[in-house]
């Protein structure tokens, strides 16, 4: 997948009539931050993943002309509000905190939150299995404010990045870490990861965790939103959801 996604600008300007939709580029802000195999640079320093995949085939299906725009995590939210992005399509999960800030489209994937430690350590997803071990932690994620909430005997190790906290728990400077499912597949499936295993899914809270992912769009900007929605419908509907996740995955991400 180039870093383009240059597909029918004027069908798009002529079909959508009002916010960043009717633009001549839609700039899909994703994470500038490596988060394999969602999205990570190739060799030759092109964007691939299945999110970028699915951000080509969203965009097709709603006939939008979009250009991925590499964001910090840290900052992807100020810079949708700010309008160096138009949408954020990064694994961001539907939370009623971000609802306050920004809205989302209909989710395209959902998946739950695991802890993942070393095969030797006696471990469960659980408060008090956790208690008095170190957990690492993304920062500005649902799972530092999972973390946060419900592993309050943990001591808690914040990272800027999900890698740094893998790297960390290879190297044995913690004792777990809490993730997205299907990026601590791949990473316990790698010559890295081969230390450790998923121990579990921690308990769902949606109020925290949300109700899937799905693609941030500024308040008000019920265009670009519905737009999305058309393309998020359309993939599901005609399978290419599904061609796109037997790619990557071995079982159904929505």
């Amino acid at each position: 997948m180039k870093l383009k996604v240059l597909l029918a600008a004027a069908t798009a300007a002529a079909a959508l009539t009002a916010g960043a939709a009717a633009a001549e580029q839609v700039k899909i802000g994703i994470a500038a931050e490596p988060y394999p195999p969602f999205a990570s640079l190739d060799s030759s320093g092109n964007w691939v993943g299945w999110e970028v995949e699915m951000i080509g085939a969203v965009c097709a299906a709603a006939e939008l002309d979009c250009v991925i725009t590499p964001v910090a995590w840290d900052g992807i939210i100020p810079s949708l509000t700010g309008q160096q992005v138009d949408a954020i399509m990064a694994s961001m999960s539907i939370t009623e905190e971000r609802l306050k800030t920004i809205d989302f489209s209909d989710p395209y994937y959902n998946t739950p939150a695991v802890i993942v430690a070393d095969k030797s350590m006696d471990i469960e997803a659980t408060p008090d299995s956790l208690a008095g071990k170190i957990v690492g932690i993304q920062a500005s994620t649902i799972h530092q404010a999972y973390a946060q909430e419900y592993f309050k005997d943990a001591e808690l190790k914040v990272y800027q990045t999900q890698d740094e906290a893998n790297q960390d728990l290879f190297a044995g400077r913690i004792d777990a870490t809490q993730a997205d499912s299907i990026a601590m597949a791949d990473f316990v499936g790698s010559d890295t990861g081969s230390c450790c295993e998923i121990k579990g899914a921690v308990a769902d809270d949606p109020a925290i965790l949300g109700r899937g992912v799905g693609a941030g769009v500024r308040k008000g900007d019920d265009a670009l939103r519905e737009a999305l929605n058309k393309g998020i419908a359309a993939v599901l509907a005609d399978g290419t959801h599904e061609k796109i996740t037997a790619k990557y995955f071995t079982t159904s991400i929505y």
